[in-house]
């Protein structure tokens, strides 16, 4: 069975999803949805689709209920505008991958995802970096985080200030600590605020979790080099993951590790040689285009298997509730712009 695809919004990141989603097995790029007649007819052109200006046109044109013509569509326009696209595919059973953030307040994701739970039709959010190979071997291997620390900055782009930094940037590292943590956050600590935007530019963060874990979370969108960088550290393991240099190190304690030997080989002649014996330790070169093909890959199957895609409407909600959570501690911190 041949899936049919539709991308709503062709800029910054959806032209990729077109991209992607036209060269996949089993999915055909059935329409590219884009108010910008001259760069959605580029794209449709492009990837041997069609375009159309909105989802009203596109009904038009396809007589019946959008899930006769549609099998899922990806959201990737601005956030301000996802309800609005989403919901009537998501009441016809049009199963919808929503970029991130899911929505720009919590109250607009509980209205999503209960227009996805009255059809029953799948709901998924593109927080990408789950689907990190780094991330996704690390938590094959059972990695148990213990304290988290992520930097994402970036150079400012006029690009996404329709929310701030924390729903535009952090809102990756918010879902990938919740994800990995698995246990609520029951404090929230924040300094940052606006310099260059009405929204927040900077935030710093330190988020404690009901499991006695702790998350620093750092996001910028000021930075003169962009940087991408998330590292776990647990009682046997340690993580890093840098997305921007697309490079990761995993490093767990062996079999044979051992305590007292780790102590005498610290005196040896080659103590790191010695001590290398006892670790595991992975090293991976990351593919650019890897994570977000793999995340496409993903949705499609869970629409052709009709179950849960791995990350849920629910996963994003309770990302934006922490989001929110964040901007209140943020208002609190006393910052001028």
């Amino acid at each position: 069975m041949t899936l049919r695809a539709v991308v709503f919004g062709v800029g910054h990141l959806g032209r990729h999803h077109a991209r992607i989603l036209s060269e996949l097995a089993g999915v055909e790029l059935t329409a590219i949805i884009d108010p910008d007649e001259a760069r959605g007819r580029e794209h449709a052109v492009k990837y041997s689709s069609n375009w159309f200006a909105d989802l009203s046109s596109f009904q038009i044109s396809h007589k019946g209920p959008l899930s006769d013509a549609i099998d899922f569509a990806v959201i990737a326009v601005p956030t301000t505008l996802h309800e609005a696209c989403a919901t009537p595919l998501l009441l016809d059973g049009v199963a919808c991958l929503v970029e991130k953030p899911m929505a720009p307040d919590p109250e607009t994701c509980a209205r999503l995802v209960a227009a996805a739970e009255k059809s029953g039709a799948i709901l998924g959010v593109g927080h990408v970096e789950r689907f990190n190979p780094a991330v996704r071997r690390a938590l094959e291997l059972g990695v148990r985080p213990r304290f988290i620390e992520a930097h994402r900055l970036a150079p400012y782009t006029f690009r996404s200030t329709d929310v701030g930094v924390v729903l535009d940037l952090m809102i990756h590292d918010i879902d990938l600590a919740l994800a990995w943590v698995g246990s609520d956050v029951v404090s929230v600590d924040a300094v940052g605020g606006a310099t260059l935007s009405p929204s927040e530019d900077i935030a710093s963060v330190r988020l404690r979790f009901e499991n006695g874990a702790v998350a620093n979370l750092t996001a910028s969108r000021l930075s003169l080099k962009p940087m991408r960088r998330f590292r776990v550290f647990g009682p046997d393991c340690y993580v890093s993951v840098d997305s921007q240099d697309r490079y990761a190190l995993l490093v767990q304690k062996g079999e044979g590790f051992d305590a007292r030997l780790a102590a005498q080989l610290a005196s040896a002649g080659n103590p790191s040689g010695a001590f290398s014996d006892m670790l595991h330790v992975e090293e991976l070169q990351l593919d650019e285009d890897e994570p977000l093909r793999a995340e496409l890959e993903s949705f499609a199957k869970s629409v052709q298997e009709n179950r849960p895609h791995l990350v849920t409407g629910e996963d994003g909600m309770r990302a934006v509730e922490t989001a929110f959570r964040i901007q209140a501690a943020l208002a609190e911190s006393g910052w001028q712009a």
